[in-house]
């Protein structure tokens, strides 16, 4: 009987410890496993070498939700086309903790659809980052330049909530190194090396050309020329001649004061206002049209007059020209033959004159 005692309180410490251990884990854990989680998903379209299944999804360096799933978009998406016109992306889902991102947090509201494209547009997009040097990645949602970042071509809806990716340091390091390289393979790097040796060659022959002595011999020449000049010039002289120049500068500096201020010159901007509302004044004034128009038909009419008796004018000024060289050989005859003018022919000479 003692024996078969001894099992059952045995018995009774193993079922009491398991008990304990069960309630342990379930107060423990009962936070992470009841708390309800929130299911998010992008696409890559580039290799995610690195990310595994587990891996953490961190919001500026806070972990707020693990990866679950890493796939291709083609077995899930698209099923009704054939595998060669299907989208080949990463497909990466991971479930987050809608307290730390949900209710207008610090990353936005990402429980609704609505919400969550309001910060997609933002910027809002997942990347790739390193951890460390260990070769392994995570997951990381920032905002970024939304025109730098184009969200993926999709022609289908998502079955959780979606968040575009952008593209990882890493890959846009690559990318650039990538670049420089093909540029810098597309060069003629032969070619440019031979032309600068060129260059160089020339310009050692150039300068080996140049009469570097002579040079030198005119520049001191011309060094001990001005230097000469300027012993030369008197310059107790010149300095005498700025202190009078700069005394009949602040004389006349005084007399423009004291021109403008005169009250003739203040009067003219009021006297030239009041020139221009006189002139407003004759302007306005309806007599002023009434004597352009008269003044128009005047002219019509002597237009008119000018023009029907072009030719009579034409043979009257024609007349008149004759009629003054006629007055001037009968001045000229006068002048020379006062006589003819008054007794008509020369009178008979005198008998002794004979």
């Amino acid at each position: 009987m003692s024996l078969r005692a001894n099992y059952f309180k045995l018995g009774l410490f193993v079922l009491g410890a398991v008990a304990c251990a069960v309630a342990i884990l379930l107060v423990v854990g009962s936070g992470r496993w009841f708390t309800p989680k929130l299911t998010i998903e992008t696409y890559f379209d580039e290799s995610v070498q690195g990310l595994d299944i587990g891996s953490k999804l961190k919001y500026r360096g806070v972990s707020i939700g693990d990866v679950t799933r890493i796939s291709f978009t083609y077995t899930r998406y698209q099923l009704d086309r054939p595998i060669t016109e299907r989208a080949r992306y990463v497909l990466v889902e991971a479930e987050i903790q809608p307290r730390l991102l949900g209710g207008r947090a610090q990353a936005g509201d990402l429980t609704g659809g609505e919400s969550s494209a309001v910060e997609v547009d933002r910027g809002m997009r997942v990347r790739l980052a390193p951890q460390g040097i260990t070769g392994t990645n995570y997951l990381e949602i920032d905002y970024v330049d939304p025109s730098a970042n184009p969200v993926l071509p999709i022609d289908w809806t998502p079955e959780h909530i979606y968040i575009p990716s952008a593209r990882s340091t890493l890959t846009s390091f690559v990318n650039a190194a990538s670049e420089i390289l093909s540029r810098l393979q597309s060069l003629d790097i032969e070619g440019t090396v031979a032309n600068l040796n060129r260059l160089l060659v020339t310009t050692n022959d150039r300068i080996g050309a140049i009469d570097t002595r002579r040079i030198g011999d005119q520049a001191q020449r011309t060094l001990a020329q001005i230097e000469s000049t300027l012993k030369s010039v008197d310059g107790k002289r010149l300095s005498d001649e700025a202190v009078a120049l700069i005394g009949e500068l602040r004389q006349s500096n005084a007399e423009l004061k004291s021109l403008l201020a005169q009250p003739a010159l203040r009067r003219i901007p009021e006297d030239a206002g009041a020139a221009v509302a006189e002139l407003r004044k004759l302007f306005a004034d309806p007599r002023l049209a009434a004597s352009i128009a008269h003044l128009e038909r005047t002219l019509s009419r002597l237009d008119r007059i000018t023009g029907g008796t072009e030719t009579n004018l034409a043979a009257t000024i024609e007349n008149l020209r004759q009629i003054t060289e006629n007055l001037r050989e009968l001045t000229e005859n006068a002048k020379r033959y006062p006589s003819n003018l008054l007794f008509g022919e020369p009178p008979t000479p005198l008998e002794r004159t004979r």
